[in-house]
């Protein structure tokens, strides 16, 4: 079966975003047609100052939203990174395929550590290396595809060049994966930024629809999103990306075609309002899912340690087959 790996980042509340992006395309396909790993990628939260406590949580809490999600533990695995060393192990190999030039030219180094320095603050270097990392989240299990927003198709890209470049100078180790995109809703853009991601970790405001809000405050934030100038109903995402951004929100959640979508409607108003329902009712079992988890952590929490245990094993060989290539000497084993 092709293998498929991908994560979410426990750096802020899931959103919208995340949801019609990824998780949704993950539970109702990838995890039936191939053999699955999500991940709550909780080392990438640390490429920026954080609260442990807020790390620990999120993670939690992020883990709940992909059962919740419809991730089945039967179907797939489901873990978090650090419970597994394999990660941590494979990434500084990788550092030393990787070259700087590399890592300065990736789009969202540059934007990440642009903002921190505005903010005064100093930026770390694993703000600059996280890129290898989720190379060796990625090559760690031989993945096939990564499903992925378009914003993150140039991570699995350096993961491609380190795989190939590996390969070539040490021996054949890993499998060279891709990248895989869904047609519609693959990057749901802030409501009232319409040219900026609905992202979770430096966002907030009412331009993000997170996935715990409750009903009113969804359609709260969905009235008041931003459909730029003009009184006709069109799909074009270049010149009208607000009206764009709902008509494309709308489309995910129903099923639709944006711009078929389009010409049903002849006000603003009433697309909003559509839209905001057709969020509340996708959201919805989520939500109920998600309140029945909480109410049993312990199930949680041994889903993770059977799906690090697992991926565990998935990954060793792998990662130590590269230790053998690069030339590092084999473990010591205790004697008995």
């Amino acid at each position: 079966m092709t293998r498929v790996f991908s994560g979410v980042k426990p750096t802020g509340h899931l959103t919208l975003g995340n949801y019609l992006g990824a998780m949704r395309q993950w539970a109702a396909v990838d995890q039936h047609r191939s053999d699955a790993l999500f991940c709550v990628v909780d080392l990438h939260a640390l490429t920026v100052d954080h609260d442990p406590a807020r790390v620990r949580r999120l993670s939690r809490q992020a883990a709940s939203l992909l059962l919740a999600a419809g991730l089945d533990p039967e179907l797939c695995t489901v873990f978090v990174q650090s419970q597994v060393d394999e990660h941590a192990r494979l990434s500084y190999v990788l550092e030393c395929v990787a070259t700087d030039g590399e890592m300065r030219r990736m789009i969202q180094y540059k934007e990440k550590a642009s903002r921190e320095r505005e903010r005064g603050g100093s930026v770390r270097l694993s703000l600059l290396t996280y890129p290898v990392l989720m190379a060796a989240d990625i090559l760690a299990y031989g993945t096939d595809e990564v499903p992925v927003g378009h914003d993150q198709t140039q991570h699995v890209e350096l993961a491609r060049d380190l795989a190939v470049r590996f390969n070539q100078r040490y021996g054949h180790t890993f499998v060279v994966p891709r990248a895989t995109n869904p047609a519609v809703a693959a990057r749901v853009m802030n409501l009232l930024e319409p040219t900026s991601k609905m992202g979770k970790s430096d966002d907030v405001g009412p331009g993000i629809v997170y996935l715990l809000d409750e009903p009113d405050v969804v359609r709260k934030k969905v009235m008041r999103a931003v459909t730029d100038s003009g009184r006709e109903v069109v799909y074009d995402p270049q010149e009208r990306p607000g009206l764009a951004n709902l008509l494309e929100i709308l489309a995910a959640c129903s099923g639709g075609d944006p711009a078929g979508l389009a010409g049903k409607y002849a006000s603003y108003g009433a697309l909003k309002k559509d839209t905001a329902e057709a969020v509340v009712e996708v959201l919805r079992p989520v939500q109920r899912r998600h309140q029945e988890l909480c109410a049993d952590p312990g199930y949680v929490e041994g889903v993770l340690r059977e799906g690090a245990e697992k991926a565990r094993g998935m990954a060793r060989p792998t990662v130590d087959a590269a230790y053998r290539a690069i030339g590092l000497l084999p473990p010591v084993t205790a004697r008995p």
